[in-house]
């Protein structure tokens, strides 16, 4: 067995013994969050953290990495990009916002 499947299921067993809401995130969405490429390099995911919440003291991949996942999971429901309106499609939005569509 991994080590890291190992760790994984204990912070996971750890969260559902204490009732809290579990939460997990793949590498491509964590990425895809930060930087806006899922298939960025971890240079790309470090720089972006950097340049997102500021310098991090004697950052290592793990570091960049676990901050990574809290800004991914900050953006998915409480972040700045995800206020106003959602659309089921551009049709929907289209018909609810008729001013912004060029004639």
């Amino acid at each position: 067995m991994l080590k890291l499947g190992r760790a994984q299921g204990v912070a996971i067993a750890a969260g559902v013994t204490k009732k809290l809401k579990i939460t997990e995130y793949s590498p491509k969405k964590v990425k895809q969050s930060v930087t806006g490429n899922g298939n960025a390099s971890k240079e790309q995911v470090a720089a972006m953290v950097d340049s997102i919440l500021g310098k991090i003291p004697n950052p290592t991949f793990d570091a960049t990495d676990a901050a990574a996942v809290a800004l991914c999971h900050y953006y998915q429901g409480r972040g700045p990009s995800v206020k106003g309106k959602k659309y089921s499609g551009w049709e929907s939005f289209i018909k609810e916002n008729p001013s912004k569509v060029g004639s």
